[in-house]
């Protein structure tokens, strides 16, 4: 270690570090910069790990022709190295060519699936290498590629390591005259490198200072050539056969939601033979695309904008966790609350001894009765989910160790952010939308808001709990504090006033009482008026009537009795044939004058209690 750096002599520390978290391993990273890691100069160092380099093909046996001639004349050992080329189906089947490194060979894709997700997930459960390298099949490396790639995992065991490379239409070349090329060093010799276009990913890296400072590096981890830990590549599941096109993009996204460094290298230097199809035609490329990402990429907010959605992979999760015996109005108003608020692509999950409910027949005295009914009521709800609890799971949601507890997941990858809060505290409409916007605003890992009596509230974003599962770390928080940073808050900045009288009216519809505060104080006082204006009964005996009522009854009584004069009198003028007054009745007037009074009054209250 040199200057607080870490070195190619602590090379196996980093993979110690993820795997036991019994070594010191690197210094955290911070969000993406990879700063702490310094990687030896090519040619100055001595590679301890085996590499597979995985190519999926389908046809194209020329172009595969000169890519096993350059990977014939690499620089990293060769007996490190083994190449395995997944033949996708072609017709006729691919062979190996004449010139070609000692490792290579020709594998089939594996029966029951298709394409280059699947073949890619071919090569890699094959793969004897600690680090997986993918490569396409019209990729021509120089000669210091796969060590370039190489060294960065030999650093830390959670990096990425993403290679250059150039568009170049392909000349006529035999696989002799690359081999010698790149043995020699320079791609130069049989590109014409100065007519190369640059990949538009290259433009994003140095804008970022090489993703240092990149909010999503994983945009630019766009697959032709890529290196990554092989329990890393399983950890996520691999490539998802089911996205046909934008497979290698949905596949970075997760490895970011797993806490991954991306590392751009740009001494691993390709060629890439032909211009690629989304350049010929970009509106087409991007459409197709589109609907694979955006059900499986949440943050691509960009194409969630149909209203009413319901998508793959939902952008929170929201937690609540209910104990044995849980009141059924708290849960079902924090269960709607959630699934009610501005951000529709949510998932609730209700974490209780769900385990405990036996399929027997219940006693008359069943102590998990509302539990019960609670599983019943949310068991047929695809965006409710209902997970038994356990020992160890902490206010992250999660555990400090790896695996599941009690089943609950230790992170909610893919999904970005997981939600835990009490559930005496219905989120407000916006709540979550307002959480998210102060962790985007600082890029923070965590949110704690403090809701006093009920407890804490908890916003994790996934990338920040997964990299520090990827450390080893005994304490989650501190991690989390050290590599995305720790916000708190008040409860105000995230449930306005408007959403807690919402919360208290809930809570009174829940119990059909009038709740405490000013809000039960204008729930009673409509009940009070609206009883104020129903007919007066007869009194009962021995109750004297109340001062307000009496008065009440005088005012009717009293207009009542001039209505009935205002009538005679102008019963009397139409017997004598005298004109209509143009006034109208005093009695009248005031009649229906005390019955606006009490209707204003009655409906202002009803309003307030709204």
């Amino acid at each position: 270690m040199v200057g607080g750096n870490l070195t190619s002599g602590d090379a196996d520390k980093g993979h110690s570090r993820m795997t036991d978290g019994a070594a010191a391993g690197p210094p955290p990273i911070r969000h993406n910069d990879h700063s702490p890691l310094t990687p030896p100069a090519l040619g100055a160092w001595e590679p301890s790990l085996p590499v597979s380099v995985v190519i999926p093909a389908r046809g194209g046996q020329h172009r595969l022709d000169l890519a096993l001639a350059a990977l014939a004349a690499q620089s990293y050992p060769a007996h490190l190295m083994e190449v395995i080329v997944v033949d996708d189906g072609s017709d006729p089947p691919l062979r190996l060519p004449e010139i070609a490194p000692p490792g290579a060979r020709i594998e089939p894709a594996a029966p029951g699936g298709w394409g280059i997700a699947h073949a890619v997930n071919t090569g890699a459960a094959r793969a004897g290498g600690e680090i997986v390298q993918r490569l396409d099949s019209d990729m021509v490396v120089c000669r210091e590629h796969i060590e370039a790639l190489a060294r960065w995992h030999h650093l830390a065991g959670y990096v990425v390591a993403i290679g250059a490379k150039r568009f170049v239409e392909e000349p006529v070349l035999s696989p002799g005259e690359v081999h010698d090329a790149v043995r020699a060093g320079s791609l130069g010799e049989v590109f014409d490198l100065s007519a190369a276009q640059a990949s538009s990913t290259e433009q994003t890296i140095a804008r970022t200072n090489g993703l240092r400072t990149s909010r999503n590096p994983y945009h630019v981890c766009t697959g032709p050539t890529v290196s990554l830990r092989r329990e890393v590549f399983h950890a996520v599941g691999g490539f998802d056969p089911a996205v046909l096109r934008g497979e290698d993009t949905e596949f970075a996204y997760r490895l970011a939601a797993h806490g991954v460094v991306f590392v751009p290298d740009m001494e691993a230097q390709a060629v890439h033979l032909g211009i690629p199809a989304q350049r010929l035609d970009r509106e087409r490329a991007v459409r197709t695309v589109a609907p694979y990402l955006a059900q499986r990429v949440p943050l691509r907010r960009d194409l969630r904008k149909d209203p009413g959605r319901q998508w793959l992979v939902p952008y929170v999760e929201i937690v609540f966790r209910l104990g044995e015996d849980p009141d059924p109005g708290r849960v079902r108003a924090a269960v709607g609350a959630a699934l009610s608020g501005s951000l529709p692509d949510v998932v609730v999950t209700l974490v209780a001894p769900w385990s405990k409910l036996s399929e027997n027949r219940p006693g008359p005295d069943d102590p998990l009765f509302e539990l019960r009914l609670l599983r019943e009521h949310f068991a047929h709800d695809r965006r409710v989910r209902l997970t038994d609890e356990g020992d160890g799971i902490t206010a992250t949601g999660g555990t400090s160790a790896a695996g599941g507890v009690g089943g609950i997941t230790v992170t909610p990858a893919p999904i970005p952010f997981r939600y835990t809060g009490p559930v005496s505290v219905p989120l407000g409409r916006d709540s979550l939308e307002r959480m998210i916007a102060a962790m985007q605003d600082d890029r923070s890992g965590m949110l704690v808001v403090d809701l006093g009596e009920d407890g804490p509230a908890t916003l994790v974003r996934t990338e920040a709990l997964g990299r520090a599962l990827l450390l080893g770390a005994a304490d989650v928080t501190a991690s989390i504090e050290a590599t995305h940073g720790v916000r708190h808050g008040a409860r105000a900045d995230f449930w306005p006033a408007k959403d807690r009288k919402d919360q208290k009216a809930r809570k009174t519809e829940s119990t059909g009482k009038p709740g405490k505060g000013p809000q039960g104080a204008r729930a009673a006082q409509a009940a009070r008026a609206e009883k104020a204006v129903q007919p007066e009964a007869a009194a009962q005996p021995g109750r004297a009537a109340r001062p307000e009522k009496a008065a009440k009854t005088a005012e009717t009584a009293q207009a009542d009795k001039a209505a009935e004069a205002g009538k005679a009198a102008k019963t009397g003028q139409a017997a004598s044939g005298g004109a209509r007054p143009s006034a109208r009745v005093p009695g009248r007037a005031a009649s229906a004058a005390a019955r606006r009074r009490n209707w204003r009054s009655l409906l202002r209250s009803t309003l307030r209690s709204d």
